[in-house]
C-alpha cells in the first residue's frame, strides 16, 4: 500500500480507500460514506456502509479520505482527472497542497 499523505493524496490512487462525503452542493450526496470501488474523471463510486452502490460527483463535493488512521480533506476539483491522467495533471494541486 502506498504512503499516503495530505500532500500525495491527489497523485495516489484512490480506489480502496474509505471515503466519506463531507461536503456537497447535492445535499443527497453529503454525508455519503464506504468505499471506492471505481472513478471516472468526474466521479467516485463508492459502496456504501449500507451495501449500495452511489456515484458522487467530483466538481461539486469535498471529500475525507481514510487511509489507515490517516484523513485527508480533499476538495473534488482537485482530483477531477482520470485515474491515468492524475499523476500529470493533479501536480498543480500537489505543489499546493501542504504537507
Amino acid at each position: 500500500m502506498p504512503e499516503y499523505n495530505n500532500k500525495n493524496i491527489v497523485l495516489h490512487e484512490l480506489i480502496g480507500l474509505n471515503v466519506e462525503v463531507v461536503k456537497s452542493l447535492d445535499i443527497y450526496q453529503k454525508g455519503i460514506r464506504g468505499k471506492v470501488i471505481d472513478e471516472t474523471r468526474n466521479t467516485l463510486l463508492v459502496f456504501t456502509d449500507e451495501g449500495s452502490r452511489k456515484r458522487v460527483l467530483k466538481n461539486i463535493s469535498t471529500f475525507k479520505f481514510i487511509a489507515g488512521k490517516n484523513r485527508f480533506i480533499v476538495p473534488g476539483e482537485e482530483i477531477r482527472f482520470r485515474p491515468f491522467e492524475r499523476t500529470e495533471k493533479g501536480m498543480k494541486y500537489f505543489k499546493r497542497r501542504r504537507l
